[in-house]
């Protein structure tokens, strides 16, 4: 079973975007694309929207 909905890619300018890997599609947190982003920034939130996504989708609460 697929564990993650999010990864990340490094674009050709060198920034980063975050993507649903179901779509291919950048991720939008309140309706900003979430793309031109540093590295770290990118890793943080596909760390954070994977965790949110897991513990929805199994009901897991915290």
């Amino acid at each position: 079973m697929q564990r993650n909905r999010y990864d990340m890619r490094q674009e050709e300018d060198e920034s980063w975007t975050v993507f649903d890997i179901f779509t291919g599609l950048p991720v939008s947190v309140n309706g900003v694309p979430q793309d031109g982003l540093e590295m770290e920034q990118a890793d943080d939130l596909v760390d954070l929207l994977n965790y949110l996504y897991v513990t929805r989708r199994d009901g897991v609460t915290h």
